[in-house]
Order: structure tokens, then sequence, then C-alpha cells
């Protein structure tokens, strides 16, 4: 049986690549959920891209847990790299319900969280072709709850479909969730305990009435 790809490794083979062009780095658009997860990711990123963050998130639940993640993501942005811009798509949660209808039963990490990632990597790619971005890719393998070869695999059928190349990453490997606990913890940054949707927030809330508590954050 084949070996899983590594696409940590597979991410550093084509920074090592990247070549600027008349003294520019290329562009390159960052499909963010929070703070916390963006905060290691663009301090990696940040040697070899000019990045913009796309705070594009219609599954999370409610609107104030939204609103108090998209305002720590710029809090953080333009106290950490002033000149990285943060645009935010819109707060389209009929979307999100719609694309997981028949799915609200699956468990973490099941089939509505691929339906999930794949919602936003596509808003994501759709935006990066359309402001003439050179790369994109997602914060959402910083996690250690998420599939970075689902996420990989998703960004691959975007840059074939949107003609943008998707960076491939692992950025949890080689500490980067440590790293990320660490700066957040620099920042002050707020960290939720539950992945963003009002599934997610359910079970959280189950596994924290539970005798043994919850079983972690995201």
């Amino acid at each position: 049986m084949a070996n899983p790809p590594n696409y940590a490794r597979e991410m550093e083979a084509v920074l090592t690549r990247l070549v600027p062009v008349e003294g520019q780095k290329p562009r390159l658009l960052l499909h963010a959920c929070c703070g916390p997860c963006s905060s290691a990711v663009l301090e990696q990123l940040l040697a070899h891209f000019e990045v913009t963050i796309l705070y594009y998130n219609p599954n999370i639940w409610p609107a104030a847990e939204y609103r108090r993640r998209g305002d720590e993501l710029e809090r953080f942005a333009a106290a950490f790299a002033p000149a990285v811009q943060v645009v935010e798509g819109d707060y389209d949660t009929g979307r999100y319900y719609e694309a997981v209808a028949g799915l609200e039963a699956e468990p973490e990490r099941g089939g509505r969280c691929t339906v999930c990632y794949r919602l936003r990597m596509d808003q994501a790619a759709r935006y990066a072709a359309a402001h003439g971005f050179d790369w994109f890719c997602t914060t959402l393998s910083i996690s250690p709850h998420k599939d970075a070869a689902r996420i990989n695999a998703i960004g691959q059928e975007l840059e074939a479909q949107y003609g943008v190349r998707h960076l491939p990453n692992d950025f949890k490997k080689k500490n980067g969730y440590k790293r990320s606990l660490e700066l957040s913890a620099e920042y002050g940054l707020y960290r939720q305990d539950y992945c963003g949707c009002e599934f997610s927030a359910r079970r959280a809330a189950k596994e924290e009435d539970a005798p043994d508590g919850p079983s972690g954050t995201v």
C-alpha cells in the first residue's frame, strides 16, 4: 500500500521553487476561519507570498459567534501584519444549511464536514480567480481535528476548475498547531471550544455536560 501524501513536504517543495516576479511575491488568497487558526499559517506564508485573508464562514453559529471570530481575526491581522487585508464574504447561512441538508446527524469529521470544507474553499477559489490571485489555500489543516487529505483533494479539484493554483498544505505539521497556541497566547486571542457550526456546538455542549467533560478544542 502506498504511503499517504506528505502535504507539508509538498508545500516545502513548492515554496523552494517560488521566484518573485520583478521583485514582487506571488499573491495568495488565504481562506481563514478564525484568528487562532490564521496565526501560525500567516506567519509561515508571509515569507513567501503577498497574502490577503478571506473570512468566509457561513457555517458558524450563532451570528454573535461569527462576528466574534471575525473581529478577532481582524484584530490579530492588524497587530501581526498590518499590510495584510482581511476581506469578509457574505454571511449566507442559508447556503450552508442547504449544502448540508440530510447530513445534520453526521458525526464530526464525517460527510457534513467534507461538504463544509468544499463550500468555503469553493468560495475562496472563486474569489481568487476573479481577483487575479496566483494561489489559494485555507487555514483549516492547522487543526488536529481536520482531515488534510480531504482538504487537499478538494483544493486540487478547485484548482482544475478555476485555474488558480492550490498550495498543498498540512499546517498542523512541524509544530504548526503548537505555534498557533503560542501566538494565540501572545496576542490574547479568543479560542473557541467547537468547530463553528450549530451541530458541532451542540455536540460540544453535550460533551461539556458529560461526566468526563469535553474532548478538546478545535
